[in-house]
């Protein structure tokens, strides 16, 4: 017997008029209001009920004045991250963000100096090489390599190659973002050993963590082993898997002492304070009443995802979607298309109607590819799949 569903991702709420960001700088970002937004990794998609209803309930008190993070908040993530990550963190090791780009940024200050290389491996989310850049570090970049299925991969030789005793920090996008792919232990396992052998820190960004489809699973870096948690910065957080970009707060966690003493530190000059006491509620409820939505709304996107690959396949001579593991991101390789950079964003936007993410700003291993965020409601992905559907044939019937 089929498991009712409870949740209903067939329609969402209007965002139009409620200041969001993919759609007010829909005029500065592509020109034009003409499109569908599509492009910054938020979706539209309701924040579940369970979450409003507890800020709701907040709002019954009458001052919301400068809160410390609850314990309770950071434990129920502790719990989450146990029962479904397999990692389990303590209470000390749990540090507020407002941002993984905030907590990233605060890394680089901790753990590198002036002149120092931090490891990037490209097409990859824009804040990893321009954080780099933006502190005076030396980017060293250590591209994915692309194999002819279009999965994606680490390139060890490269790395080891690269590597000298002023690479000091390794930024780890996983689940990666824009690929889509969920790292297996024997690849981060690699990672690790060559960490290890040139006492490199291990920055890894898991806020996909819960966007992952079965059978891949998720693999925290740090549960690979006590090593692994003596040398890496873990972040995560509700803000993509719940929709709740808005209240901006994610966590750090850091096992090792001196670790945490050197990112706290840096952590201080900037002064994080502890967030809003709205965020508080908010996170702790996602974490304790999350789960059965989060199951449903997989289903929901992966649903979304085959409706891209199967319009894809239609036309597979000129754009091919990269097989996806984990997030919400469909990575397009439109190279096919036989069209330069700017004139393959301009038919996206111009014929398409749709605004996306650009591959090249992922890197310059971005050429050719377009970057497309799946999460939204059924009834504007089926508009979504039309107009493209239309937009291709009209270019490739002449």
């Amino acid at each position: 017997m089929e498991k009712e569903v409870k949740y209903d991702f067939s329609n969402s709420t209007c965002r139009q008029d409620s200041n969001a960001e993919k759609y007010t700088l829909r005029e500065e970002l592509f020109g034009t209001i003409d499109v569908e937004p599509m492009w910054v990794a938020d979706m539209d998609i309701d924040t579940p009920d369970f979450v409003l209803d507890a800020v709701k309930k907040r709002l019954d008190h009458k001052v919301v004045g400068y809160e410390e993070v609850p314990d309770s908040a950071f434990l129920a993530q502790i719990e989450w991250m146990k029962k479904e990550h397999n990692i389990e963190f303590n209470l000390e090791d749990m540090i507020y963000s407002h941002s993984v780009v905030a907590s990233m940024n605060t890394a680089i200050d901790a753990f590198t100096s002036r002149g120092d290389k931090i490891i990037v491996q490209t097409p990859v989310y824009p804040p990893f090489f321009h954080s780099v850049k933006e502190h005076g570090r030396v980017l060293l970049k250590n591209p994915l390599k692309l194999d002819d299925d279009g999965t994606y991969h680490f390139d060890i030789k490269d790395l080891k190659s690269k590597i000298d005793e002023r690479t000091k920090l390794l930024l780890l996008c996983s689940p990666h973002n824009p690929v889509g792919r969920v790292w297996k232990k024997d690849e981060l396992q690699e990672i690790l050993d060559l960490c290890l052998e040139h006492n490199i820190v291990v920055f890894s960004d898991e806020i996909h963590s819960d966007l992952v489809y079965s059978p891949n699973k998720h693999i925290p870096f740090a549960s690979l082993s006590k090593k692994a948690r003596d040398i890496s910065v873990t972040c995560s957080g509700v803000g993509k898997t719940f929709n709740m970009a808005g209240f901006t707060m994610s966590s750090v966690a850091i096992t090792n002492k001196t670790l945490k003493s050197k990112f706290l530190e840096s952590y201080n000059k900037f002064h994080y304070a502890q967030g809003s006491s709205l965020s508080h509620v908010a996170y702790e409820a996602a974490y304790k009443n999350g789960k059965e939505w989060l199951e449903e709304l997989k289903i929901h996107l992966y649903k979304n995802y085959k409706m891209i690959q199967e319009l894809c396949s239609k036309y597979q001579n000129y754009i091919k979607i990269t097989p996806i593991e984990g997030t919400y991101l469909a990575w397009l390789d439109c190279r096919g298309m036989g069209l330069k950079d700017k004139s393959l964003r301009d038919f996206f936007i111009k014929e398409a109607k749709l605004g996306l993410s650009a591959g090249l700003s992922f890197g310059r291993e971005g050429s050719g590819f377009m970057r497309l965020n799946f999460a939204v409601s059924t009834t504007k992905m089926m508009k979504v799949i039309k107009d493209l559907d239309k937009a291709l044939s009209v270019q490739y019937s002449k």
